[in-house]
Order: C-alpha cells, then structure tokens, then sequence
C-alpha cells in the first residue's frame, strides 16, 4: 500500500501567496508611516517573524498533508517553493512601487544613502562619496534590485526551511 504524498504545489501556492500579502501589507504601513527608506529595526524584525511564522506553517500544512511525516528534503522544496512564489509576488509589487506609487523611491534612498555617509564620515573627500554614490546607483536598478530581492528571498526561505525541517522532521517507516 503506497502513501500518497501531499501536494508541494498547492502549499506553495496557498502560503506563497499569503506571506507575499503580508509582507506587502507591511510595506505599505511602512510607506504610510514614512518608514520605508530608512526601515527601522522593528519592521526588519517583524518582516523576519512574519516569513518563519508563514514558512513554517506551510512546512507543518505539508507534513500534515503528508500523513504526518516529512523528511528535511521536502521541507526544504516546500519552504523554498513557498519563498520562490512570495518572491515573485514581492518582485512584482516592487516594480509597481518603485514605478507607481512611489516613483521617488530610489532617488530619496540614495539622497538618505548620501546623508548616512557624510554624517558618519564627516571628513570624507568629495570624490569618495561620488565614487560611493555612484556605485550605489547602479545597484539601484530594478533588475537588479529585482535580482537580489529574490537571492535573499530563497536564501532566507532555505534558512528558515532548513531549522523548520529539522525540528518536525519525521520519516516514514522504511518498507520492506
């Protein structure tokens, strides 16, 4: 008699989706509270809690589905598949951000860039900062932005998965 495993897709699909709306929502409090572009601690904390509560929920959703086991690698697909589809969602909510809502996004971000670095470096030659601005600037590109959203994104997911997998983690009996 075979198991039937749970469904990756769906549980990606389902959690993917609720925490690309979670993280949105938060994005969009800390646009309405001016927050966004120097982004305080607590909504770094917040967006962390939210993305373990999610993930691991979703990892527990597969392992129940799973007729309670689960193995490290199928937390692991399940916490990355649910990482890349909120990735996706967040890509996609940027573009529209950066483009719609707050088309000065990255103009004020290196404006505030500028500024952290003068007052940290208040002897810093001219030339420095330009140099230091003008890399910043093309880091600041949608693609490339876009880019590392998802790099971090995949990397936490897989972090995230990986403790979550360990602590639920359940074998299956070994058939014969």
């Amino acid at each position: 008699m075979e198991t039937q495993t749970a469904s990756i897709k769906k549980i990606a699909l389902n959690y993917g989706v609720l925490l690309a709306l979670l993280s949105i929502v938060l994005q969009v409090i800390s646009y309405v509270l001016d927050a966004h572009i120097d982004r305080p601690w607590w909504l770094t904390v917040l967006q962390l809690l939210i993305s373990v509560g999610v993930i691991t929920y979703g990892i527990k959703a597969y392992k129940t589905e799973n007729a309670g086991f689960l193995t490290i690698g199928q937390a692991l697909k399940a916490g990355l598949a649910i990482s890349l589809v909120a990735g996706i969602i967040a890509v996609v909510f940027n573009y529209i951000f950066m483009n719609y809502i707050d088309p000065d996004f990255v103009q004020k971000t290196l404006d505030f860039s500028r500024e952290q670095m003068i007052e940290k470096n208040p002897n810093m030659p001219q030339e420095q900062i330009d140099t230091a601005m003008s890399m910043s600037a093309k880091f600041m590109s949608p693609l490339i932005m876009s880019a590392f959203a998802m790099i971090a994104t995949l990397f936490f997911g897989f972090i995230i998965s990986l403790f979550a997998g360990l602590i639920m983690k359940k074998n299956p009996p070994q058939q014969l």
